[in-house]
């Protein structure tokens, strides 16, 4: 049962996923782009955790938190250099 329902979750993450890019790609304007990178950062997160319920090993939990760090460092950076023009005051 637990496998077939990280089969599914996989599946949609990964469509997900690709969406993201799509708007990444297309989207009409700069707010709208960080917001899909923002949201890919998310998913790339759950595809993380579930990869390593899936093999069940520790490591990818943690590869999972150091990207979640760097996705929200890195929001914030951009966000604040949209906002101000400079990253550090």
């Amino acid at each position: 049962m637990l496998d077939t329902a990280l089969w599914i979750t996989l599946t949609l993450i990964v469509l997900a996923m690709a969406m993201n890019v799509y708007r990444l790609a297309i989207g009409p304007d700069v707010p709208d782009r960080l917001l899909a990178l923002d949201t890919l950062y998310v998913n790339s997160i759950a595809l993380i955790v579930l990869l390593g319920l899936w093999l069940n090993t520790k490591t990818y939990f943690e590869a999972a938190i150091l990207i979640a760090m760097l996705g929200f460092i890195g929001t914030m950076a951009i966000c604040r250099y949209l906002l101000r023009g400079d990253i550090i005051e």
